[in-house]
């Protein structure tokens, strides 16, 4: 077996004020750019890209096996230069069961299982040419479609207070809409990790999945696992979901939940905590955004049992970018002595930091891939911020 850097939820701009448009430039969220980014400064060795049930997308994609820069392998996904795409959508669903939206990951193996999908979902969608769309029948009934067509399910960031599993879309239970036997793993979201999550004993079956739900080059990879496998490929992927034959998630990295957008409880007008069905103290407002921490207590609550299964470590990585201090011409030095994002937090040395960028910078860079800054926590759609040093 072999490490592998993985990072399953990335998005493709496609869509403005609900229309799809045409994105060009360097920076921008194109098929190739998030392909290239991942590969040659990101480090990822497998990514999924979810937007990719789209015909425009599917088309690119074609074009790109035509032209040889892409190639589909015999165990599923698409190898674009060293990196393997892994062929995602996210869909919305919001049935009769639902107490509201919930946004949800699947996973096809081959490119044609992809235009399979595609197809069947025109006919239950309003456009199927854009991200993260609703999708018009149950839960239940898309889990199937997926696993007829040999896909995988993951509800997505199952904790943010919107369009989310236990956010808003069931009252304590995921057995409320979906079967819970065709779930093949689980998205934590920004604003959790493994410690908090796993006081929610039925998510005992299911792996922890950290993600990026990256919207811009730069935020791809700010969370992401490493996984233990064969080679990277949709069979081994599902694998170490599976946890069979050796293969599995070996590390999770993700923020620290409080710098997450959602992590406490607060007001949505003016930021100040607050309880939910309160005033808030400091304005009057009703809003008050149920924080992911709150919520995750809700639902715990309801059972006396905790879950007893092993989890891989969970590390606090605060992303470069999130570095004070550390702008585009030092990220891009960086970048020029150790080639990649991945080598940068995983494999340089403080010395080696210190050879490129000043002390300090070197010094935070390290404190923060250890999980060693503090925060002032985020709620009400606000990130939180790095207190210290």
């Amino acid at each position: 077996m072999k490490d592998y850097y993985v990072d399953l939820h990335i998005h493709i701009g496609r869509t403005h004020r609900g229309r799809a448009v045409k994105i060009t430039g360097a920076r921008s969220l194109t098929l190739q750019n998030v392909l290239k980014t991942a590969s040659e400064r990101k480090g990822l060795d497998m990514v999924g890209i979810i937007d990719c049930h789209s015909p425009e997308v599917i088309e690119e994609l074609e074009l790109l096996i035509d032209k040889e820069e892409m190639v589909e392998l015999e165990e599923g996904g698409l190898k674009f230069g060293q990196t393997v795409l892994i062929l995602g959508s996210e869909i919305e669903i919001y049935d009769q069961y639902c107490q509201g939206p919930i946004h949800v990951l699947v996973y096809m193996p081959t490119l044609d299982a992809m235009k399979e999908l595609s197809a069947w979902m025109m006919s239950y969608m309003k456009n199927i040419h854009l991200s993260s769309q609703r999708i018009y029948c149950e839960g239940i009934t898309l889990q199937e479609k997926i696993k007829e067509l040999g896909g995988l399910f993951i509800p997505a960031h199952v904790f943010t207070p919107f369009k989310s599993l236990y956010g808003k879309g069931v009252e304590f239970s995921l057995t409320e809409v979906f079967n819970p036997n065709l779930i093949d793993g689980i998205e934590l979201g920004l604003s959790s990790d493994t410690t908090m999550a796993r006081e929610i004993n039925e998510l005992d079956p299911y792996v922890f999945l950290t993600n990026s739900d990256a919207h811009s080059l730069a935020k791809i990879a700010r969370e992401y696992q490493k996984m233990e496998l064969k080679q990277p490929s949709f069979l081994e992927l599902e694998k170490a979901l599976k946890e069979v034959e050796g293969r599995k998630i070996a590390v999770n990295y993700g923020l620290n939940p409080e710098l997450g957008k959602y992590h406490q409880t607060v007001c949505r007008k003016c930021l100040q905590p607050g309880a939910v069905g309160s005033l808030c103290s400091a304005c009057g407002s009703k809003s008050i955004i149920n924080g992911v921490a709150n919520r995750i207590k809700e639902i715990a609550g309801l059972s006396a049992e905790k879950s007893n299964r092993s989890r891989p470590a969970y590390v606090h990585q605060v992303p470069l970018d999130f570095i004070p201090g550390l702008g585009p011409k030092t990220f891009e030095r960086l970048l020029a002595v150790f080639g990649t994002e991945m080598n940068i937090l995983h494999e340089v040395t403080v010395n080696q930091l210190q050879e490129v960028v000043p002390e300090k910078t070197a010094v935070f860079i390290d404190l923060a891939r250890k999980g060693l800054l503090t925060f002032t926590a985020g709620g009400g759609g606000k990130y939180g911020k790095i207190k210290s040093t």
